[in-house]
């Protein structure tokens, strides 16, 4: 069975090469970069399960590195660490496109259990997705297996995250689903996905759905979300 391949992007070298061994001891293969413009060009040139980023990074930082990562594959796991423990640091890294951030010093026990749990997620949600159907979402036509959203006016391919949301919103139409209900159903309450978090996403999907004005997202102030669509005659789908 092929190892699976990580994309490993860190400047200190002392702690990137201490990482590496460790997590290869435990059946990974990986690709370690120091750079940011080095990690985009081993990115582009090769095939990757998963990335793991640091923030602060020499040429291009972790940021800009995800959102030229995302520009390409919208599916694969963006795992960041950093240094920087910011919430503000932590809401930037989910907005462009990371699946978890990790602040330093870290424990490579945790980082580990991560790896599994998103490599675990990423092949059960492309299961899943070979199986999904199509999904009418007012003037909205969802393709889950190919994360493909589609309008008249054009289309957005999107992260699995955003897929796994958009799916749970469209088969929940109509009913209030609190935030914590949200985030166990979708991404089994994991630490990372706070309430702010899960703002972050749902927020995402309103930009992505404003080009139908009857689908709504509304915040159910204190209890979490509800997705409606409403007929030209004023009624719900």
């Amino acid at each position: 069975m092929n190892k699976p391949r990580i994309l490993y992007v860190e400047d200190d070298l002392s702690l990137g090469y201490v990482t590496k061994d460790n997590l290869e001891l435990r059946g990974y293969d990986i690709s370690l970069c120091e750079d940011g413009k080095l990690a985009l060009a081993a990115f582009r040139e090769q095939n990757f399960d998963l990335c793991i980023l640091d923030v602060m990074l020499p040429k291009m930082d972790g940021f800009a590195l995800a959102s030229k990562i995302r520009e390409t594959d919208e599916d694969i796991p963006i795992l960041f660490l950093s240094a920087k423990s910011m919430k503000e640091d932590r809401i930037e890294g989910l907005t462009v496109g990371g699946d978890d951030y990790i602040t330093k010093p870290f424990n490579i026990e945790e980082l580990a259990l991560k790896i599994e749990i998103f490599l675990k997620r990423s092949r059960i949600t492309n299961k899943k997705e070979k199986t999904a159907a199509i999904l009418e979402i007012g003037e909205f036509r969802f393709d889950p297996e190919n994360l493909l959203l589609e309008h008249k006016n054009g289309e957005k391919r999107l992260t699995s995250r955003e897929s796994e949301l958009l799916v749970y919103f469209a088969s929940n139409q109509n009913k209030v689903l609190k935030k914590e209900q949200i985030m166990k159903e979708v991404w089994d309450n994991s630490s990372y996905f706070n309430s702010r978090s899960l703002d972050v996403f749902v927020s995402r999907l309103r930009k992505y759905l404003r080009d139908d004005p009857n689908i709504r997202i509304n915040n159910i102030h204190g209890i979490g979300f509800i997705l409606t669509v409403v007929k030209n005659d004023g009624t719900m789908e």
